[in-house]
């Protein structure tokens, strides 16, 4: 059984570090990505979730018709900083769905670096260097797993300055 590679649409952006010169990027999905890329695959009947450890654990089990079993990958998460225990089962769940397969694509992404003239970076209360501005994938390549080449957009500023501010990272595809 193999998954799909996700779409621009699938892949979440979000400011993982943000310093006086600009701000670099993370890429992810989210838990309803994978539960509509598991229902797209093998059928909503044929997948099922199970968490254990107070939600720490997350267990993932397809359905295998040939040899008549469930077949299971597990993973731990982490909690969030907002919500912990919600947090903590959707970040097992995603993982157990990474062992599947599912957006493993994402572990291949370059390092993306927007610069300050591409993002609004203001200091926060604290002194510290901070942006608020949303960012999105608008394409993206992937080649045998590997992301060959992204594009992003900084969405904020972009309505701001009345112009698409975006950039592209990785090597020719």
């Amino acid at each position: 059984m193999e998954f799909r590679h996700l779409r621009t649409d699938e892949i979440e952006v979000r400011v993982a570090q943000v310093k006086d010169n600009g701000c670099s990027l993370l890429l992810y999905k989210d838990a309803r990505c994978d539960m509509n890329i598991l229902d797209e695959t093998v059928g909503s009947t044929n997948w099922q979730r199970h968490h254990s450890r107070d939600n720490a654990n997350c267990t993932v089990s397809i359905w295998d018709q040939e040899k008549e079993q469930w077949i299971s990958k597990e993973d731990t998460g982490t909690e969030s900083y907002t919500e912990k225990e919600k947090g903590l089962a959707s970040d097992s769940f995603k993982r157990a769905c990474f062992n599947w397969g599912i957006g493993r694509e994402l572990y291949t992404a370059p390092f993306i670096w927007f610069p300050a003239t591409h993002c609004n970076i203001v200091k926060g209360q604290s002194g510290k260097s901070t942006t608020y501005d949303k960012f999105k994938v608008t394409e993206i390549d992937i080649k045998d797993g590997v992301i060959k080449q992204i594009a992003i957009i900084n969405i904020t500023k972009s309505k701001k300055d009345g112009k698409t501010v975006g950039m592209r990272f990785g090597g020719q595809a």
